[in-house]
């Protein structure tokens, strides 16, 4: 009789069923794994036998095969530790045969046989919930794995406390889920001084979901103002808690069980390659853009990152959805963020500052914002200017308004949006105007009569694309819903197109006839 334990192989935040079978016959003694085990798994001999000894145990001297099914299906990891172990258990006679009945496991040995953490533990303790399953983990994985609800869990330390636990001579207690944090205090809004159109548009990129381009000379407090955004952002509501932890999960960033509520901030330096940003590598791991699901991704210095880096997130920002395909596998993760960036004018930092003349003259501001594609900056909804602090900004006494009166406008503004959407029968994930699909913003965001021959007129001579005129009504219709007003006016448009940049054909091209005759 086939003896079998269920544990699971990770398909981006997804984890698949596994069926963990062990032989013993007889012949030449050998220990072989199969199934298209990567080296983690295949290095799990080595661990479980040391384990074994390290406890008391020792492996008959037989022949020892471990398939891990579906044998075409790729295995990576060292979470396949504690199921093989369990198994060959079973198979010697340590454990009952029906000791394991109606349980999952995962979790890396330590050559002494204690039980390793390892990541994962929240979507493995999510799928054996699905499968009417029971999971047994490590012991610091305990905590994060009873987020999954209702369900039974084991998490001993070390080998040695399973086998008691099974034979009854100690009782292992359940684990309660870690704690739920609010995440670190944020910096005051009020701290910045002068800036107030920055400011403006920050709140208006909090409220909506819109991706926010910053363009100034150094000491402007572009990082500054961008370090103060997750103070406006409300918390994650439970639905997008889960989305979040599903992520860092997989990616063993949950740290015994902790969950925060606080949406993630990611911000990498300009050198980090497409795997790093996007995810991928050997084992295809979540990449900045993944972990910085339902937050904010932060790119200071935008233009030094590689143009093939900045343009692997066009489909993202689209679709939510990162797809990275390899030969052997191809896993999607989810990357619904929000961008915001900052950038010098010019590699020298000052172009077009009071008193400032560049060496290279006009050229070096163009080839310098030219490392950023057309395509790219299509995608970003507000673009402004962020001038050089004067000194007679620094001078004045802090704001009275600071990041809880914005923070209470971008809340009141988000609830607006959901119970909107909600009404009309959308997707309950686009909680936001920038989530919002094609058909239902036309029929949402549709601005007055003074408003759309505006628009008409702004996207003709402005050159905005088809994705430009709809964000342009994006980020109108969050500025409404600032003010609580039901209706998208005039003013409304005028102030969201004052926030997007002429294309770069508009720039470098003269307006058309038709354009010309329209306004």
């Amino acid at each position: 009789m086939g003896i079998h334990i269920q544990t699971f192989a990770f398909e981006g935040v997804e984890a698949a069923p596994v069926d963990v079978q062990v032989q013993i016959s007889s012949g030449m003694p050998a220990f072989s794994i199969v199934g298209l085990a990567d080296k983690a798994v295949a290095e799990s001999r080595e661990r479980v036998r040391a384990a074994f000894a390290a406890i008391g145990l020792a492996l008959p001297a037989k022949r020892l095969v471990i398939n891990l099914a579906p044998a075409d299906q790729p295995k990576e990891g060292s979470h396949y530790d504690l199921p093989i172990a369990l198994g060959l258990m079973v198979a010697i006679g340590v454990l009952p045969m029906d000791a394991l009945e109606g349980f999952a496991a995962i979790g890396e040995l330590s050559l002494d046989g204690t039980i390793a953490p390892v990541g994962g533990a929240l979507p493995a303790a999510m799928a054996a919930h699905a499968l009417d399953l029971g999971l047994i983990c490590p012991a610091e994985s305990g905590p994060e794995a009873a987020w999954a609800g209702d369900m039974s869990i084991l998490a001993p330390p070390n080998l040695i406390a399973l086998i008691n636990h099974v034979k009854g001579r100690q009782i292992l207690e359940p684990p309660k889920p870690g704690p739920l944090r609010e995440g670190p205090p944020c910096a005051d809004l009020c701290e910045v001084k002068g800036q107030e159109l920055a400011k403006r548009a920050l709140e208006i990129a909090a409220a909506g979901g819109h991706n926010l381009l910053m363009i100034g000379p150094p000491g402007s407090g572009k990082s500054m103002l961008a370090a103060r955004l997750p103070g406006l952002l409300p918390p994650l509501n439970a639905r997008e808690l889960l989305e979040v932890s599903m992520v860092h999960s997989v990616a063993g960033l949950v740290e015994r069980g902790a969950l925060s509520r606080a949406r993630p901030f990611r911000s990498p330096h300009h050198s980090a390659s497409m795997a790093a940003m996007v995810g991928g590598g050997i084992k295809a791991r979540p990449g900045e853009a993944s972990l910085a699901h339902r937050g904010v991704l932060f790119l200071d210095e935008l233009p030094e990152f590689t143009p093939q880096v900045l343009d692997s997130l066009r489909q993202p920002l689209e679709t939510g959805q990162i797809s990275v395909a390899r030969a052997n596998a191809h896993i999607s993760y989810p990357a619904r963020f929000q961008l915001i960036a900052a950038m010098n004018p010019c590699r020298c930092g000052s172009a077009g500052a009071d008193g400032y003349a560049c060496r290279r003259g006009p050229r070096c501001a163009r080839d310098y914002q030219a490392r950023i594609s057309g395509p790219l900056m299509d995608r970003i909804d507000l673009q402004i200017e962020v001038p050089a602090v004067t000194a007679a900004d620094l001078a004045l006494p802090a704001s009275v308004e600071g990041t809880k009166e914005a923070a209470a406008r971008v809340y009141a503004a988000r609830e607006i949006q959901l119970l909107r959407t909600e009404g009309s029968g959308g997707d309950a994930g686009a909680s936001t105007n920038a989530e919002l699909p094609t058909g239902m913003l036309e029929k949402l965001a549709a601005p007055d009569e003074a408003g759309r021959q505006l628009l008409i007129r702004a996207a003709q001579s402005m050159q905005l694309t088809a994705r430009g005129y709809h964000r342009v009504l994006r980020t109108a219709r969050t500025i409404a819903d600032l003010e609580n007003c039901e209706e998208v006016r005039r003013i409304h448009i005028a102030e969201a197109l004052g926030f997007r940049k002429a294309s770069k054909s508009a720039d470098e091209t003269a307006i058309s006839p038709q354009a010309v005759k329209v306004s």
